[in-house]
């Protein structure tokens, strides 16, 4: 086969193509992701308008492949946003570019889009990977990669969180600062389809913006693309009074990740103060213990330091993990 890309074209992934993205992947990380890309591609083949995903063939063998999604906004409004999520190129392939024509191809279609920026996470520890997104423009992002392990978060803190401490919902909370109240005195269940218009509402409380689009996505995505169903809803006097969405994708065997991912938190603003988001964290941490998920992580503004309390009031500390962004 060519050394060189003469002979290669890139067109987007289909079905047919799993099997040889998840030996490529498994081949860089050590392990089988099947459950993970099973999900992500058939999201994307679906549902093609909120993602890119594309593969280099060399001949009739896949050789690179690349995914990113919209996370933040609407296409061809300010501020849309997209996450690049995955990209792998296969085993002897690596020295000839189909990286970079991955991701130039990604960021055309994004860009075809209307998306004004590219985000992605790396470990610390990926220094071939942080070479390559430098030297393709992305730079750091202002915002921090907060981990915790999924170990039961502690009674005290439950009944005496910090005074400061606020809700996290990605916008402009208020706090939930105040003597908490247990998990087990706040009725918490799993979130169900009909819950969106009460997420939607109680973070527009906060945020002062509709942010109908961005929710939709992420419930769809935490309640049908994850693995396993994991994002909770409280409850007083049978409404919904606040919210947790989170996800866990499956692995190798059928078996849960051993990293969840918590997207947003929000709680009403009449019932902030009363531990609502304490009871929800409590119990995520509780649920994800029992999928023997080890760890949890979430991202938050840098300088959103009423978050960074919260956090760090229930355990999260910094992840050895970098946020980068590129402007497209």
């Amino acid at each position: 086969m060519s050394d060189t890309l003469l002979e290669s074209n890139v067109k987007p992934l289909s079905s047919g193509d799993l099997d040889a993205v998840i030996s490529i992947d498994a081949a860089a990380s050590g392990v089988s992701r099947r459950g993970y890309f099973e999900k992500r591609l058939k999201a994307a083949t679906t549902n093609p308008r909120d993602y890119a995903f594309v593969g280099v063939f060399e001949r009739d063998d896949l050789a690179g492949f690349a995914f990113a999604k919209l996370v933040k906004g609407a296409f061809g409004k300010d501020g849309a946003s997209a996450a690049l999520d995955a990209l792998g190129v296969k085993p002897g392939c690596n020295l000839k570019g189909i990286g970079q024509k991955l991701l130039d191809e990604v960021e055309k279609i994004l860009c075809h889009k209307g998306v004004s920026t590219l985000t992605s996470q790396v470990n610390w520890g990926q220094w071939p990977v942080l070479n390559f997104l430098a030297h393709s423009g992305f730079e750091l992002a202002p915002n921090m990669v907060l981990t915790r392990s999924t170990s039961v978060i502690p009674h005290e803190l439950e009944d005496d969180p910090a005074e400061d401490a606020r809700e996290i919902d990605y916008s402009s909370p208020d706090g939930d600062s105040g003597n908490a109240l247990s998990r087990d005195r706040i009725p918490i269940r799993s979130m169900k389809q009909g819950d969106l218009g009460k997420i939607i509402s109680i973070d527009a409380a906060s945020s002062g913006a509709n942010r109908t689009e961005y929710f939709t996505r992420m419930q769809d995505e935490n309640l049908n693309q994850s693995g396993v169903r994991v994002s909770l809803v409280a409850e007083q006097d049978g409404f919904p009074v606040g919210f947790i969405m989170a996800r866990v994708d499956f692995g190798a065997f059928g078996r849960a990740s051993s990293e969840a991912v918590l997207d947003a938190i929000g709680v009403d603003k009449g019932y902030r103060k009363q531990g609502v988001g304490y009871a929800l964290m409590s119990k995520l941490m509780a649920n994800l213990n029992i999928l023997r998920a080890e760890t949890v992580r979430t991202e938050v503004d840098w300088n959103a330091t009423g978050l960074i309390d919260f956090f760090s009031a229930v355990g999260f500390t910094p992840a050895q993990r970098i946020s980068l962004t590129k402007a497209l």
